[in-house]
């Protein structure tokens, strides 16, 4: 296990903790270089760093025990209204020398399948289990998350790059609320926001990018995009365990 007095970590804990992994401390302080660059796409990242929203965790190579504790911890935080836009970054310990894009994409669906595979509850009936479904959704704790890969290897799409760690973001959908795909508030917004990150990555928006719903959409392939423009091909790594064949 590891030795952390909790799992979920503050924006304080930074600096006055003095257990935390030297590798971690760095990584933090280049992600929070990045987003709080003036010209940084994603409003809602920069603002929540600034002031203090976000919550983070972090994971070993070696162990991830931590993330289930860490995004239950998250999770009970929405039961107070004032949350209602948190945000979490776990932060995993980087590989030995960096990998590809495609060694921290298997990695970040692993990372998923464990979170699934240690998870008690059930997800509820009229959640589809099938990622190509175009409603499916990560569940964890019954709560439906949109999850999301940041890694040194894009090379292209350099908002997906926020050091030289791998950091996940999990949000909630129900942070959502009033930025949903097909509502006003959340076309204006997401559009805002695309124009920027064209910008800073000199790309178009990614193929596989979409809003949550859309039924020409799988939603798994906007978890952990391509650092180019073409769309994602093959099957989602993630398997329900009700989906999995039963020995006979």
């Amino acid at each position: 296990m590891i030795g952390t007095k909790r799992a979920l970590l503050l924006k304080e804990d930074f600096e006055t903790r003095t257990d935390l992994p030297e590798w971690l401390v760095e990584e933090y302080q280049t992600f929070h270089n990045t987003v709080t660059d003036k010209t940084f796409p994603c409003y809602f990242g920069m603002n929540g760093q600034l002031k203090g929203e976000l919550r983070y965790a972090y994971i070993t190579q070696d162990d991830w025990s931590n993330l289930p504790l860490a995004l239950t911890d998250f999770l009970a935080l929405f039961e107070d209204p004032k949350h209602k836009r948190h945000g979490l970054f776990v932060f995993v310990e980087p590989f030995s020398t960096e990998g590809t894009l495609e060694d921290y994409r298997k990695q970040f669906w692993q990372i998923l399948q464990y979170l699934h595979e240690v998870d008690d509850v059930k997800w509820p009936k009229e959640s589809p289990r099938d990622p190509d479904h175009h409603l499916w959704d990560f569940m964890f704790h019954g709560e439906p998350i949109f999850a999301f890969g940041n890694t040194p290897a894009y090379k292209q799409r350099k908002t997906r790059d926020l050091g030289n760690a791998m950091v996940i973001g999990f949000q909630p959908r129900k942070i959502f609320e009033g930025l949903k795909g097909t509502e006003k508030g959340g076309i204006m917004s997401r559009e805002k926001v695309r124009e920027r990150v064209e910008a800073w990555d000199h790309l178009p928006k990614h193929p596989d990018i979409s809003h949550f719903g859309d039924p020409e959409h799988n939603e798994w392939k906007q978890f952990f995009i391509g650092d180019d423009s073409e769309p994602i091909q093959g099957k989602c790594p993630f398997m329900h365990k009700e989906m999995k064949q039963k020995p006979s």
